[in-house]
């Protein structure tokens, strides 16, 4: 079994297929793919839970150059799940990619100038070149609520959704009530016998108008030119999405807030409820859930909605109890309690120069040139990592302008006739200094929240603070004089 590569990638979704593509594309083939699961997908693969969707439009969550026929505008997960399928098997990356393999470390070694990637019960790899693509959002926490382990009836996070164990006509619990959540809940409440829906704070909801595509938009939109426009189209809709989170939040609050506070008046008739679903924070400060459903479930007569004053206190084997000390007694717990994507961007260790760890050099906060390469850590590239994620528009097109600046290093590792590349400290320090300067002006940062985007430093790390289209023109100018080679 060969164990030496040029690049390996860790991830076999998007961020890992694209790596795999554009490798290609620049005439790599020498690469291999770790998958830690028993399948190639990512996300939406492993994302089985009863309502999973997009909430980006599907024409625009795809990948540049593979259009797809997509049956809606926002596509479900049985769908999404195909249409990664058909990138694997297209470009046949399969045969690219080792699944079960868990990757438990990876350490530069100095001396051999490669990386090595130590895996679960198996031999290790080495790698010229590493890059990350396991994903932000592939970490799942679960808090630490006192006697969450006594509970003697089933519990699972929303990412592990079991569907071996039949929910329908049971009592069930879910905690949370974020972008997954928002999906579970109306997709189990009519089935549940009771759902009772634990609220730490409410988010903001928009309407989602979705749409199915007819049969003769498809047939247009299966031109290229017709797709491409449509995709652009959107595009530029979302763009301007930037103008309100960053250079105008009180355009935000009124357009964003007053459309949201609608949609609730016209979908909850009683005001305790009203109250209760109503952020006390700027629009757009956590994120915005698009939901035409999620209200209506709430008004069930077999839903109960609590909120934060009456949060959780323990769980017992039986259930919850809350603090009004009533015990609600469940036969299922759904933790949709979301990921550690900010401190814990990458959920393995890695060791770069002279011993020093990622989290050591990331005490702080995690940080990094273009979010994708750190001082200290040669030849190792970090997809979706601090701050490239975004609030307005597709988490691929950031991802695609990664696969820019990601290969043009390669290829100037290459050209330059050396093994090493390293993004100098002084020009990542100039970058986050900036990131940062311009996250102020940010809702994330003002918004009057506290949100998953934000690091234990209470910094901003997961947002990139400006327009995509800003961030894809800084990929393509790679710039020699940031980085040293050797």
């Amino acid at each position: 079994m060969k164990l030496s590569y040029k690049v390996i990638i860790i991830g076999s979704g998007f961020g890992g297929q694209l790596a795999a593509i554009n490798l290609v594309k620049e005439g790599i083939t020498d690469f291999l793919i770790l998958e830690r699961r028993d399948f190639m997908g990512g996300t939406w693969s492993q994302n089985v839970y009863p309502g999973a969707a997009v909430d980006v439009p599907s024409p625009l969550y795809a990948i540049s150059s593979e259009p797809y026929d997509w049956t809606q505008m926002y596509a479900e997960q049985n769908e999404l799940n195909a249409y990664t399928n058909f990138i694997i098997e297209k470009h046949k990356l399969r045969e690219k990619t080792a699944v079960n393999s868990t990757v438990t470390k990876i350490q530069w070694r100095e001396s051999s100038q490669h990386w090595q990637i130590d895996i679960e019960g198996r031999e290790s790899y080495q790698a010229q070149f590493v890059i990350n693509a396991s994903g932000p959002l592939s970490t799942p926490t679960i808090p630490g609520f006192k006697g969450r382990d006594n509970f003697k009836g089933k519990s699972f996070h929303s990412n592990n959704w079991d569907n071996s164990f039949e929910h329908k006509g049971k009592r069930v619990a879910v905690i949370g009530n974020g972008a997954s959540a928002a999906q579970i809940i109306p997709a189990i409440a009519k089935d549940v016998k009771h759902l009772t829906v634990l609220q730490r704070t409410p988010h903001w909801v928009m309407p989602r108008n979705d749409y199915m595509f007819k049969d003769w938009q498809r047939a247009i939109l299966r031109k290229k030119w017709a797709y491409n426009l449509l995709r652009s189209t959107i595009y530029c809709i979302l763009e301007y999405r930037i103008l309100g989170f960053k250079y105008s939040q009180n355009l935000l609050n009124l357009v964003g807030r007053s459309a949201s506070i609608k949609h609730i008046k016209k979908q909850i008739s009683d005001p305790k409820l009203q109250k209760l679903v109503t952020p006390d924070f700027d629009f757009g400060c956590k994120r915005v859930i698009l939901s035409d459903t999620l209200y209506p479930a709430y008004c069930q007569d077999n839903v109960d909605l609590i909120g934060k004053d009456n949060g959780i206190k323990e769980i017992t084997e039986k259930g919850i109890v809350t603090q009004d000390g009533i015990e609600h007694e469940l036969d299922l717990i759904v933790y949709s309690t979301g990921y550690d994507a900010t401190d814990g961007v990458i959920s393995y260790p890695v060791m770069g120069k002279n011993g020093q760890t990622l989290a050591q050099a990331w005490q702080d906060f995690p940080r990094a040139y273009l979010g994708t390469s750190a001082p200290g850590f040669p030849n190792l590239f970090i997809v979706t990592g601090p701050n490239t994620g975004i609030g307005h528009t597709s988490a691929l097109f950031l991802i695609e302008s990664q696969m820019s600046y990601i290969m043009k290093a390669i290829k100037q590792v290459e050209k330059q006739s050396k093994k090493v590349i390293e993004v100098k400290a002084d020009a990542e320090e100039k970058y986050t200094k900036n990131i940062h300067k311009e996250m102020n002006r940010t809702v994330w940062q003002n918004g009057g929240c506290n949100s998953w985007y934000k690091s234990n430093s209470g910094k901003v790390i997961a947002m990139f603070p400006g327009f995509s289209f800003t961030y894809r023109r800084w990929a393509n100018n790679f710039k020699n004089t940031d980085h040293q080679f050797y």
